[in-house]
């Protein structure tokens, strides 16, 4: 198979991370869909290894994880009544933690929504920062175990449990987003700033990857097939966001933020960084 040259590879990543899908991309490159599905795979591993050894070291002072929905080839309600035999099929839970000052991501997991990831997600938090932190989750009972298990005591740890309702016009059988109506703000341990327990930012990041990646897209097509396909997804634009994407507020990417990098990474420094992952392997 012959390699498609520079432009139009940093054409491909650019889309993929920019929410469009991969049928529309094929059609505006002129490749093939196994063309675009394989880089998808190709980059999502390279992505993975680079900001596993390189997002690390840091020196950050408040850290807010949340957790984001989707699903693997059908959703559980479908997958229950069609008895579907596919491998993990059903719902697919991002969790992330991120830099409330940098907007870096510093972790990510993609999995079950659990206790066993959301141990992963903060023993690998942990394995990343050199400093204590103020730490921010939603309610979710997973995070208390996990939490004192990857930090003990040397973390400042609260969760804000927001408070929903109907909104205001609200039909009962059609899809309506609930409002929020309060947040109860409840310090676990250590002696947090109850200024900023908040997890803001955190929800922010999810808007950014439900409109980012085509593969959250409600209602559509685009939903991921298989699950290692969306991992790949993810971690390319994780590595996009983090490096890549100037922050609007920052004026400077997560990663020049937080110090990882003093450069601006240009698409075509992405691409080159997936051809020598590549290369290597």
């Amino acid at each position: 198979m012959n390699k498609l040259n520079l432009v139009k590879r940093i054409e491909i990543l650019h889309m993929l991370c920019e929410g469009s899908s991969l049928r529309s991309i094929s059609r505006v490159a002129n490749v093939s869909f196994n063309t675009v599905l394989k880089m998808v795979v190709t980059a999502g591993e390279a992505c993975a290894d680079y900001h596993d050894k390189n997002v690390k070291g840091l020196k950050s002072r408040r850290v807010e994880a949340d957790e984001i929905w989707s699903f693997s080839y059908a959703k559980d309600k479908t997958v229950k009544q069609k008895n579907i035999k596919v491998p993990n099929a059903g719902s697919v839970w991002t969790w992330t933690a991120l830099d409330s000052d940098s907007k870096l991501i510093i972790s990510y997991r993609v999995g079950g929504r659990d206790s066993d990831d959301a141990i992963l997600l903060m023993d690998d938090l942990r394995g990343r920062l050199e400093n204590r932190v103020q730490l921010t989750t939603d309610g979710h009972k997973a995070y208390l175990e996990a939490v004192e298990g990857a930090f003990g005591d040397n973390v400042d740890y609260a969760q804000l449990v927001k408070l929903y309702g109907p909104s205001a016009d609200y039909v009962k059988g059609r899809y309506s987003p609930a409002e929020c109506i309060g947040a109860r703000k409840t310090p676990v341990s250590g002696n947090p700033d109850k200024t900023h327990i908040s997890t803001s930012i955190a929800e922010r990041m999810n808007y950014s990857i439900r409109v980012g990646l085509r593969r959250f897209t409600r209602l559509s097509s685009g939903f991921s097939k298989k699950l290692e396909n969306h991992y790949h997804a993810l971690a390319l634009y994780f590595m996009f966001y983090n490096y890549v994407r100037i922050h609007k507020t920052l004026k400077v990417t997560p990663a020049m933020a937080s110090g990882l990098t003093d450069k601006l990474w240009e698409m075509s420094d992405l691409a080159n960084m997936i051809d020598e992952y590549h290369a290597k392997a």
